[in-house]
């Protein structure tokens, strides 16, 4: 009898603990509920009293975006608001298509005009005649002298025409030209191909629409050619739809195998993403190409084939987008993109990279440190690290490109030459096979050189700060003559740096003339002809001896087994 009420005795405590818990938490639940009511109930009241009493006519649809996007802010950096007027910008994102002509274009505020800068391969403004160099002169009749954002008249819907004059460079008439538009389609696999015997490789751009059909059908031809490795080029793919990611994946990956695991904000687990189908290939050796650009999707597939111990990653860290992004239907055609959860790959480990709950003073965000971040471990046992974007297997040394070379791209140097170029030569050879000549780069020089261009030196920044440092701490007096010698080396010459940064400049201009003829396609074939990336991937999908050592556990920690493992997802 006493056994039992001791018994019952515990329960009730237990009860009452749980009872007061329960009691806290629908108080707690009614506060966040008040509290949320409250500051809308503010906010539109600071509204109305604006409206009513502010000094000036209030623009209510500017003041309500200027807050909800200041609030937006506040949060991470993917959580959006698109009224119903930027509904073509949301779908591009999301289907990566839009109403258009397809083509790049850049106003230039010397000109006060927009230019055709990259009409894209089989799209109306490149079957309609539309060129590089191209100057926007009217639209359907409108004058667009001045006019900053052409590229929402040139969007529309899709069937609608559209009439252009423009002027073209060595033509001495303007040109009327008339599209239809359609439904642009951004490439999603602008380039694949050989690029050494026995080795393939595949450039995917984007995770949004439909890639993975794409990538199978490339990825097959490519076996027909009876390829012994592949290539995935993942740099500066921003990403796109999860699915698509797990759909690659699952090429190369065995069915059944736990990919991605999303977790909102409780902590508890949303979704899991499987390999649903039978794969394509387990067996043929695999290196992945990322840069600080390989955001988000492409995170999930590179850091999946690393932690799934099934591809070797090359090249630098990448962005570090750990977040999942969901939309919701708004009021007036609106729609928010917002953040609901993070994703977590096979170890466990979450990529992201920029700790936007911790603010600095000024507003701004920085990344999560090296040194908070943990490690996981792939399947194998393998030594990896959340928090900061996947860190590649084989890092490569990123060049620097000359000052020289940016300011010729920012002062159109190397545009208006390949423009010029052009005119000259109505055709070239093939993308692989084209060069550029001593008489070509000749030629440019001597345009720059006619320009008068210029351009600020690092170095005679520098010397000038050490100069008036210098003066401003007693020493110039005594120094004086060695600073003049040190002038007189450091003075700006244009046509030592022409020729000292010959390589990078003629592989620059090189790329804008192939675009010209082969579209996308033809600048991804030049740019890969000097491509540290690439050559380090080609390098270990050569040599099986690498390749394995790179995929297998070092002795040290080989011990390790599924104890650290399990450690760390412990604590993810």
């Amino acid at each position: 009898m006493k056994l039992m009420k001791k018994k019952l005795g515990r329960t009730w405590i237990i009860g009452g603990v749980l009872g007061a818990l329960l009691l806290f938490g629908f108080e707690n639940s009614d506060r966040h509920s008040f509290n949320v009511a409250k500051n809308l109930d503010i906010f539109s009241s600071i509204i109305r009293e604006l409206d009513l009493f502010y000094v000036d006519t209030l623009n209510p649809d500017k003041t309500v975006r200027e807050g909800i996007d200041a609030m937006l802010y506040s949060l991470d950096p993917y959580t959006v608001y698109y009224p119903e007027d930027d509904r073509d910008e949301l779908e591009m994102m999301l289907n990566n298509s839009y109403g258009g002509i397809g083509s790049i274009i850049r106003y230039e505020p010397k000109l006060k005009r927009t230019l055709i800068v990259e009409p894209y391969e089989d799209m109306p403004a490149a079957t309609s005649g539309l060129k590089a160099g191209d100057i926007l002169l009217t639209l359907d009749g409108k004058d667009l002298t001045g006019v900053t954002d052409v590229s929402k008249l040139l969007r529309g819907k899709i069937g609608t025409k559209v009439k252009l004059t423009v002027e073209r460079p060595g033509t001495q008439e303007p040109l009327e030209i008339e599209l239809t538009r359609q439904a642009i389609q951004m490439p999603l696999i602008p380039y694949f191909g050989i690029v050494k015997p026995g080795i393939g490789y595949i450039n995917l751009s984007s995770f949004s629409g439909n890639p993975s059909k794409e990538f199978k059908q490339a990825f097959l031809n490519l076996k027909k050619q009876h390829i012994k490795g592949l290539v995935i080029d993942l740099r500066s793919n921003g990403g796109g739809l999860l699915d698509e990611a797990v759909e690659i994946a699952n090429f190369f990956l065995p069915r059944g195998k736990t990919l991605v695991t999303t977790r909102g904000k409780s902590g508890d687990v949303i979704d899991t993403y499987k390999t649903l189908r039978e794969p394509m290939d387990t067996e043929i050796p695999l290196t992945v190409l990322v840069n600080s650009g390989t955001a988000s999707s492409s995170e999930i597939l590179a850091g999946s084939l690393q932690d799934l111990d099934r591809a070797v990653v090359v090249g630098t860290r990448t962005f570090g987008k750990g977040l999942v992004q969901t939309t919701r239907p708004l009021p007036f055609g609106g729609t928010m993109k917002i953040t609901t959860s993070k994703y977590y790959i096979p170890s466990g480990r979450c990529v992201q990279a920029i700790d936007y709950q911790h603010r600095n003073e000024d507003g701004s965000v920085g990344r999560i440190p090296d040194s908070l971040t943990h490690v996981f471990h792939t399947s194998i046992g393998r030594e990896v690290r959340d928090g900061g974007g996947v860190t590649p297997d084989c890092v490569v040394e990123q060049k620097k490109l000359p000052n020289i070379l940016y300011y010729l791209v920012n002062d159109n140097q190397i545009f208006d030459y390949a423009t010029q170029y052009c005119l000259k030569h109505p055709t070239i050879a093939s993308a692989d096979q084209f060069e550029l000549t001593d008489a070509d780069y000749a030629e440019f020089k001597t345009m720059v050189k006619g320009r008068d261009f210029k351009y600020d030196q690092q170095t005679e920044k520098m010397l000038k700060s050490l100069k008036e440092l210098a003066q401003f701490e007693g020493y110039l007096e005594g120094a004086s003559a060695e600073f003049e010698a040190l002038e007189k080396k450091l003075q700006h010459n244009l046509d030592h740096d022409l020729n000292y940064f010959a390589k990078d400049i003629r592989s620059m201009i090189a790329v804008e003339i192939i675009k010209r003829y082969y579209y996308q396609r033809g600048g991804i074939i030049q740019q890969l002809k000097d491509d540290d990336d690439l050559m380090r991937a080609i390098e270990v999908l050569e040599s099986p001896e690498k390749y394995g050592k790179i995929l297998s556990v070092p002795d040290e920690t080989a011990t390790a087994g599924s104890d650290k493992e399990n450690s760390a997802e412990k604590k993810s």
